[in-house]
């Protein structure tokens, strides 16, 4: 047998009781603590007590929660949620036993701020950096109509959502980056050891050498002596694009050309709201208002210009107009969705329409992501060629001249 220290509710009242239970496992003790007639949010055995005096001393800092992070905590908390545990000793286990040490940090940090009294909505929105606002004011709305258990399953639905849609789009950029990464690769290595010995051999013929020639010999013999500048000139493209898609002004302009290429604005276009109609789903299903609703769908928009569009139609919907009607307004959501959402909202299944919705941004993506993934193939070899060609031509067009002139 085992002594357990707890601390608990009694029945009907917010004060807080402490004592000792002996019991021969967890479940146990919580089951002797609920025979006493209290509701117990906190159970430890006898030797963690020290370690936990300790930790709550510790300044109460949050680690920042990756999306699949997220997932796992959040997959954890439903699962306990649903077998009927209290949040504070759900909370507990996460922190004594995830398998990472973010994830327990940020559980034991919840844990306490609950424990002084705060609830779990009003605790995870002092951070909204680490949780994102649409997963706070998903939780604020289960908690308040007393649904989280099926608020933090929505929860779970819509995180592993936006990580298969994250994994899609990257699964599609992974090859032409590899191909890039490749030619540069194969082009340093051709001009910073091989055309340095072809220039020997050229000088020695006492030949005049094409301008193509001439440019690339010079921009080798100048990478072997300054070798440094190659990762120095990596690095520094690198952070410019890294800038340019990080600095506001250029980064909205960049959003907004996107839009413009054909292809391309259909990828943007679902990948953004995917998510955008997967949160307005679970929201809506949620009990959340319908202008809530948009307001949190519409942080998940990556797109700045879409951003704004949206914002627009959330103020036609505050001024009384149909969602339907505003969102058709904006023209940037596909027409099949609208009419979805315009047919939910007459029929009254507004929740069933927009996951029908869901579905069908799900299988347009999978179809354009196989378009682009086909389409780069053929690019991808242009390019190379292109770049062999000119590589070729820069080695065997001073030949080819000296063979002439024999």
């Amino acid at each position: 047998m085992t002594i357990y220290n707890y601390t608990a509710y009694k029945e009907g009242t917010n004060e807080q009781v402490k004592g000792k239970v002996e019991a021969a496992d967890l479940r146990e003790a919580r089951a002797a603590v609920r025979g006493l007639g209290f509701i117990p949010i906190g159970l430890t055995e006898e030797a963690q007590i020290v370690t936990e005096r300790k930790a709550s001393k510790a300044p109460g800092k949050m680690p920042k929660l990756g999306l699949g992070d997220q997932i796992n905590f959040t997959s954890t908390l439903q699962i306990l949620a649903a077998a009927g545990i209290p949040i504070i000793e759900s909370l507990l286990f996460i922190e004594n036993d995830a398998a990472k040490l973010k994830i327990r940090q940020c559980a034991s940090e919840l844990r306490r701020q609950i424990m002084n009294g705060g609830t779990f909505a009003g605790t995870i929105a002092k951070y909204p950096e680490q949780f994102g606002q649409v997963y706070i004011g998903l939780v604020k709305a289960g908690e308040d109509a007393g649904e989280l258990e099926k608020t933090l399953d929505r929860l779970l639905e819509l995180l592993n959502k936006q990580s298969a849609i994250r994994a899609k789009v990257i699964g599609t950029l992974m090859y032409p980056v590899f191909v890039i990464c490749l030619a540069i690769f194969i082009v340093l290595v051709m001009l910073v050891f091989v055309f340095p010995v072809f220039e020997e051999m050229f000088a020695s013929m006492g030949m005049t050498l094409p301008w193509i020639t001439r440019v690339l010999i010079a921009a080798g013999v100048f990478l072997k002596k300054n070798f440094i500048v190659i990762p120095l000139g990596i690095a520094a493209v690198v952070g410019l694009i890294i800038f340019l898609f990080k600095w506001k002004p250029s980064k909205w302009k960049i959003d907004e050309m996107v839009l413009k290429i054909p292809l391309l604005t259909d990828l943007v276009q679902f990948a953004n709201f995917a998510n955008f109609v997967a949160v307005m789903q679970v929201a809506y299903d949620a009990g959340v208002p319908i202008l809530e609703c948009l307001y949190l769908a519409n942080v998940t928009l990556t797109n700045h210009t879409l951003g704004l569009k949206i914002e627009e139609a959330t103020t036609r919907v505050q001024q009384g107009q149909h969602l339907s009607a505003a969102l058709r307004a904006t023209r940037t959501m596909p027409k099949m969705i609208l009419f979805m959402i315009a047919t939910g909202e007459q029929s009254g299944r507004l929740g069933d329409m927009l996951l029908q919705a869901t579905n069908y941004i799900d299988k347009q993506l999978d179809t354009i992501i196989d378009v682009m993934t086909k389409m780069i193939e053929p690019v991808m070899l242009i390019v190379i060629g292109t770049i062999v060609l000119i590589l070729a031509l820069a080695l065997y067009l001073p030949l080819f001249a000296s063979y002439m002139g024999m």
